[in-house]
């Protein structure tokens, strides 16, 4: 399962917790009412806790905080394919708006209510009752209600990003049991996390919905109940979100210490040496550091070596993500997996990370690296029960090869070994090009980027490529036409980043899906549409313990990673940060994240850097 973000970006997940009783409705069935619901287990936190453990309940309120965002934007909603929404807003809401339960950065997977104040599930998960907090309050001063809930879910599910299809195709029926009260029927195959996935639901303003086209982009904000507000929108430049000072859930227990910061500022960039530039002179107050040239050179500058600029790097325990280039099955050029596996020996990330990467990065292997769902040696007996029905559409590597992929490092035996898996695959070099041994066609194909700074980590595979005799165009749009061309799979092999979470589930099927193969503006880049990947997703997403996830996630990881879809670049185990010393942050961070949201600006320390600045 994807976590959802009010921050831009995976990194910056902002996550609401836990809501108190309010005008709570009366229960409609016998189960118990909680607060919160847990994957496999009962929740940490009791009901009556007062705040999160992390959080500085004693945060002063005010300031502002100014971050880079890259390329541009022309909407303001996050819910659908079309436009290039602002940074702040994402598929699960984003700054502006409420989720009916939040996930705990603290906890595996745990939701604790928001706008809801109370949740019966049934035991069995084959449906669930919310009641919602009758203090709840729209930016507009309207109440959140079931049929806002309601008007919502059958919004995203018919006219959103494919992505809500996916996650809630197991929902069979949503209807207002009262109007603070809302119910949701699951089918009898459900997702355990079902009801978690529905918890992350943003709750929209029917009122508001019902006035606009939600299919469309837009610049005229969406109504939210969230704690912040959108009160400045320069498209394409900045976008501004003011702290509402009425926000009605201020009070709340998840929220003590949390949402500190009076203005959240997105400047926009087109080059990332000009945001660092900006950062130097203290036009921006924080980054995300994902150049490992910058880390280790660029912060040398009078602000840092005098102690204002702060500089920490933070663990990360959640799987790394896989961020790879992706060949396009849609192309004749990579139906053979012999191809795909060849073009991934031109890879070379040693000499990338000794000579561009400072030695600071980790080669990726799969899509569950660094954690229990990690694919390793041979599968195991329960991996071979799940397996065994598909031997025949499954290469026979995966029954008999153990993981990882063992290639050699240095580069010359790496093409050597391309170079006869192409002959087997029907090539062969005739002037030194590759060309197709029965068409005499040369094997050529497009990298689709969308920044420069990738063009430089690409070069070089571009380069080991051509040694083969192929020819690789490689080509760089503005980020609004690579997203255009990525929703119609116009590309031959691009880049892309598939974050996991501790419990994936639902959105594995957009991912993979035979379903979404060939659906535009889904998430199955590559095109997979293999029955044996249909039903090892399945497995994920039914799995009613810890042991049957990982065992299923495990085989879906060594299956893929055979499959040879995607060529794994590399990752960091860390987040670096850099900051302004204005930025405050608690003494402690939750284990599975960061909290932003905790975050605050020193009224002292501001005042001094801006007299610094002026």
């Amino acid at each position: 399962m994807t976590r959802p973000a009010r921050w831009h970006g995976a990194l910056w997940a902002a996550l609401m917790m836990f809501a108190v009783s309010g005008g709570q409705a009366a229960p409609v069935s016998d189960v118990p009412t909680v607060n919160g619901i847990s994957l496999y287990d009962t929740p940490a936190l009791p009901p009556d806790f007062n705040h999160f453990p992390w959080v500085n309940t004693q945060a002063p309120k005010g300031g502002d905080m100014v971050r880079a965002a890259m390329g541009s934007f022309d909407s303001l909603n996050p819910f659908i394919i079309r436009g290039d929404p602002a940074s702040g807003l994402t598929a699960f809401g984003g700054l502006p708006f409420d989720t009916l339960m939040v996930e705990s950065p603290d906890e595996p997977f745990t939701l604790y209510g928001l706008l809801a104040s109370g949740i019966r599930l049934d035991p069995d998960r084959r449906w669930m009752e919310i009641d919602l907090d009758s203090r709840a309050r729209f930016h507009d001063g309207s109440q959140v209600t079931a049929e806002d809930v309601v008007t919502t879910f059958e919004t995203l599910e018919t006219q959103g990003s494919p992505m809500y299809r996916a996650y809630y195709a197991d929902v069979t029926d949503v209807e207002v049991i009262s109007p603070f009260t809302v119910r949701f029927e699951f089918s009898e195959h459900n997702s355990r996390e079902l009801p978690l996935i529905l918890g992350q639901l943003p709750v929209l303003s029917a009122r508001d919905i019902k006035r606009r086209d939600m299919t469309r982009p837009t610049l005229d904000p969406l109504m939210g109940s969230g704690p912040y507000r959108i009160s400045t929108v320069q498209p394409g430049q900045r976008i501004v979100y003011q702290r509402d000072d009425d926000y009605w859930g201020k009070d709340l227990p998840v929220n003590r210490g949390r949402y500190n910061i009076d203005r959240l500022i997105f400047d926009y960039y087109r080059d990332p040496s000009v945001a660092l530039t900006a950062f130097r002179a203290g036009r921006v107050d924080l980054r995300i550091e994902t150049i490992a040239r910058n880390w280790m050179t660029g912060y040398d500058f009078p602000a840092a070596r005098e102690g204002l600029i702060q500089r920490i790097e933070i663990q990360d325990h959640t799987p790394a993500p896989m961020q790879g280039f992706v060949m396009n099955l849609r192309r004749d050029v990579f139906k053979d997996r012999r191809v795909r596996q060849a073009l991934g020996l031109a890879f070379d990330f040693d000499w990338l990370n000794r000579n561009l990467f400072y030695g600071l990065y980790s080669r990726t292997h799969g899509f569950f690296d660094h954690s229990s769902m990690e694919a390793k040696g041979l599968p195991d007996d329960a991996e071979r029960e799940l397996l065994a029905p598909w031997r025949d559409q499954l290469p026979e590597e995966v029954f008999n090869t153990p993981l990882p992929i063992k290639a050699p490092q240095a580069l010359r035996p790496r093409l050597k070994e391309a170079l006869e898996l192409f002959r087997k695959a029907g090539y062969d070099v005739r002037n030194n090009r590759m060309v197709n041994q029965k068409t005499g066609q040369p094997l050529r194909f497009e990298l689709l980027l969308n920044s420069s700074g990738i063009e430089r980590m690409a070069l070089p595979m571009v380069r080991n490529l051509a040694r083969l005799g192929i020819e690789v165009n490689l080509r760089t749009v503005d980020s609004s036409q690579y997203l255009v061309r990525l929703r119609q799979f116009d590309f031959d092999m691009t880049t892309t980043v598939i974050a996991q979470s501790t419990n994936p589930g639902n959105e594995q099927r957009e991912y993979w899906g035979s379903e979404y193969a060939d659906q535009p503006q889904s998430r199955n880049l590559a095109g997979i549409a293999s029955s044996a990947v249909d039903d090892l997703v399945n497995h994920i997403i039914r799995a009613d313990s810890r042991k049957a996830l990982d065992t299923a996630a495990s085989a879906l990881d060594r299956v893929l990673r055979w499959g040879f879809y995607v060529i794994p670049q590399y990752h960091s185990p860390v987040t670096r940060l850099a900051y302004w010393k204005k930025i405050a942050m608690p003494d402690q961070n939750p284990e599975y994240g960061l909290d932003p949201d905790s975050w605050w600006i020193d009224p002292q320390k501001a005042r001094q850097i801006n007299a610094r600045q002026e």
